[in-house]
């Protein structure tokens, strides 16, 4: 899984609210949240946040937030060859974040348009795709509400981001997605396994401090904890960050829907999708590092 999934829509104002949350609210928090019951996801938009999780997405240390480029480079040379055949095409990628594929992709010839709902990330590749003269164009919205035009040969939905959706919005967004595919177009997602999710929902409870980090930049204690809903196979997991001057609590929530391999099919093909082809990783027939991700590719029916 991404480490940090992406897109609020509730989220927003979930936030507001807990701004005034103290550490007695914390203690008496219900013991197990609903699924989405206390809001979409982490604060993608907010100014700071997106700076700060920028920073994370370009760091080489780790996979947390995006790839290493070497990794990227991998992905994007077996998207190009195998699955485009080396022919360029129009690439939409939806949960772009700064670009890095998009902005490769756009060297081998293709022209990449990203949706993205992080103001920094979106900043940083419309940046890149200027400098670089590449024929990249980016847009700051929420991919359930954006349109998405049509014509394209490729449409992506990559390091595990379907899951974060709610399934109605998840159906919304695959549906939008087989409409801008040109015939025989195709959808390539990279998903969470079944076991990857639930994994996520069974962790035990963890908490770090630090002098500044994704959730602030001032010294705070974060606190984490996951719970599994096995009626709707869900795993949702809270964040608490505690100002280590104040003691003021802001809470962020997010859930993430698991799905069989039968049930990713069925989700397709209710979409319009056919030729629907697993791959253990966007490198095609390698295992991806990190384990519970795969790939998708399904095509749209001519």
């Amino acid at each position: 899984m991404q480490l940090y999934p992406q897109y609020t829509r509730n989220g927003d104002a979930h936030v507001r609210e807990s701004l005034g949350m103290h550490l007695l609210d914390l203690v008496r928090r219900a013991a197990k949240p609903g699924p989405w019951a206390e809001g979409d996801n982490i604060p993608w938009h907010d100014p700071a946040f997106s700076r700060r999780m920028l920073a994370e997405h370009l760091s080489q240390a780790h996979d947390a937030a995006s790839r290493r480029f070497e990794t990227v480079d991998r992905h994007v040379r077996w998207v190009h060859a195998e699955v485009l055949g080396g022919r360029a095409t129009r690439v939409l990628d939806l949960g772009c974040g700064p670009g890095l594929y998009t902005t490769r992709l756009a060297r081998l010839g293709h022209e990449c348009l990203g949706i993205d709902y992080s103001p920094a990330s979106i900043a940083y590749a419309t940046r890149q795709a200027t400098a670089d003269n590449l024929r990249c164009t980016y847009r700051l919205e929420d991919v359930r509400l954006a349109g998405y035009g049509s014509g394209f040969g490729l449409v992506t939905l990559i390091y595990g981001e379907l899951n974060v959706f709610r399934p109605a919005d998840a159906r919304l967004i695959l549906g939008k997605a087989q409409t801008a595919l040109e015939p025989g177009g195709a959808l390539l997602l990279e998903p969470h396994t079944f076991a990857a999710v639930h994994d996520m929902g069974k962790q035990p409870r963890s908490w770090h401090s630090s002098a500044a980090g994704l959730f602030s930049d001032r010294p705070h204690v974060s606190l984490e904890e996951r719970s599994w809903d096995p009626a709707t196979a869900t795993a949702t997991m809270r964040y608490y960050v505690v100002d280590a001057a104040t003691g003021e609590v802001t809470c962020h929530a997010q859930s993430l829907q698991a799905y069989s391999d039968a049930q990713y099919r069925d989700l397709l093909r209710e979409c319009g999708y056919g030729e629907v082809t697993f791959f253990p990783s966007l490198s095609g027939d390698e295992p991806a590092p990190r384990g519970g991700l795969f790939a998708i590719l399904a095509r749209k029916v001519p």
